[in-house]
């Protein structure tokens, strides 16, 4: 069985959407012949993306050993003064910085100790690639990249000015020229890698999508009530980047912090809220039928808008749940909510938010609300899906409408196409991983 040494920030016991890609790798790899060797933090603080989820760690096998390395915590919380001046001069942050030399230290003599045939990085935080990178040069082991998130190429991010875009790219360029393989996982952030940095080479740059774990979707599932038309929505909003964005508009404009035509507030309950508004205006019965379940953490301003708002009552908000128990809530859901950002006409989305994979597993109806996009790709194609542009508060309102009314009628079941789901199963994404390092070794 060849070896890996599996270097991920995200990992078990910490939670949230950051943490499934690497744990499920790490629990299929050994099926399919390369045994990991984690390489990680000693479990943080719960914080807003990084909640604990102890029960995930169970998921990690025997076989696999975990190490780990610890980090001073006000390194991860700097102090805004540091922060902004390490912003203004495109400065890496200190936590990064402290995350690289424990990761090659611990790495190199990890390796020094037993020979792994691949060391596989986890992205983000980025600075990872400069560690593997470095661990590779002292030992010659060949490293992968894998990032979840386009890094430099990411158009929902936001960036100090231009010029830090730009220096971000060249960073970006920097650190993974010397990867032996680089993962991106979408198909759009792929084609983008390839098209702007074609001295990678067009064999080098593959893509591996994000998923479901089937056995997450096994056994009967606990109502969460019957007595009503329930929406529900899993994970992060945007309102609160989204909101300042809109604010500072000419600022971002002018400065070039986003990526014109991307605005990020829609990839929140923002206009979800001002549909329901008008709906409860049209009909004011619904709020004894409707109920909308937001399980996950929200912000000071997600909270805020909800509590302003007329359609307030609807709301059940949960906070964070462990996985299984927001799996509890997905699958058990009339209807799902999927939100996105704005793009400018002619642009694709480079990012595809995780809970997609899962709400197609689910089998339940979707309303997404999705610009050109693999993700709008992915859930026309799954069948399940009623899709709307961002922003779009009066076609919201119609095809929120039109869900419920089959819900009434006995018609909430869709066209669910299982076969093309089924391709997102993380195990068959973990034995497409084990295909392609078959190939670089």
């Amino acid at each position: 069985m060849k070896k890996i040494l599996f270097i991920a920030y995200h990992f078990p016991p910490a939670g949230g959407g950051g943490v499934q890609r690497s744990l499920k790798f790490v629990k299929y790899l050994p099926e399919f012949g390369y045994l990991p060797t984690v390489l990680t933090i000693e479990a943080p603080d719960d914080r807003r993306w990084t909640p604990k989820d102890q029960a995930m760690l169970d998921e990690v096998p025997e076989s696999v050993r975990i190490h780990r390395v610890s980090i001073p915590d006000e390194v991860h919380v700097p102090s805004k003064i540091e922060r902004a001046f390490r912003e203004l001069f495109g400065l890496r942050s200190r936590f990064g910085k402290i995350w690289k030399d424990r990761v090659v230290e611990e790495g190199t003599k990890m390796a020094g100790a037993e020979r792994f045939d691949f060391i596989f990085v986890s992205m983000s935080p980025f600075d990872g690639a400069d560690a593997a990178a470095e661990i590779s040069r002292r030992t010659g082991i060949p490293w992968v990249a894998d990032l979840r998130d386009p890094w430099a190429l990411d158009e929902f991010q936001l960036h100090r000015t231009r010029w830090h875009r730009e220096l971000e790219r060249s960073q970006m360029k920097k650190s993974l020229e010397s990867a032996r393989l680089i993962i991106m996982n979408t198909p759009e952030s792929a084609r983008r890698v390839r098209s702007i940095f074609p001295e990678f080479g067009f064999d080098r740059v593959v893509h591996l999508t994000n998923g479901y774990d089937a056995s997450d979707f096994e056994g009967d599932v606990e109502p969460i009530g019957r007595d009503y038309f329930n929406i529900v929505h899993s994970g992060y909003f945007h309102a609160e980047s989204g909101l300042g964005e809109r604010g500072r508009k000419w600022q971002y404009r002018f400065l070039g912090r986003s990526v014109p035509g991307v605005e990020r507030l829609s990839r929140s309950h923002y206009y979800l809220l001002q549909a329901l508004e008008r709906w409860l205006l049209e009909a004011p019965d619904i709020s004894s039928e409707v109920r909308i379940h937001c399980v996950g953490v929200l912000s000071a301003t997600d909270r805020r808008l909800i509590e302003e708002s007329p359609a307030k009552s609807l709301f059940h908000c949960s906070g964070y749940l462990s996985h299984a128990e927001c799996l509890r809530f997905v699958r058990d859901a009339d209807l799902l909510f999927l939100p996105m950002h704005t793009l400018p006409p002619g642009m694709k989305a480079g990012i595809v938010p995780g809970k997609t994979y899962e709400y197609m597993a689910a089998g339940r109806p979707i309303l997404a609300t999705l610009p050109d996009s693999d993700a709008r790709d992915f859930v026309e194609c799954a069948g399940s899906a009623t899709v709307v542009p961002p922003g779009d508060v009066t076609q919201l309102m119609a095809s929120l409408k039109k869900c419920h009314e089959r819900w009434r009628s006995g018609e909430g079941n869709c066209d669910w196409n299982s076969d093309y789901v089924r391709k997102f199963e993380r195990k068959n994404l973990t034995s497409e991983l084990a295909n392609y390092l078959d190939q670089v070794s």
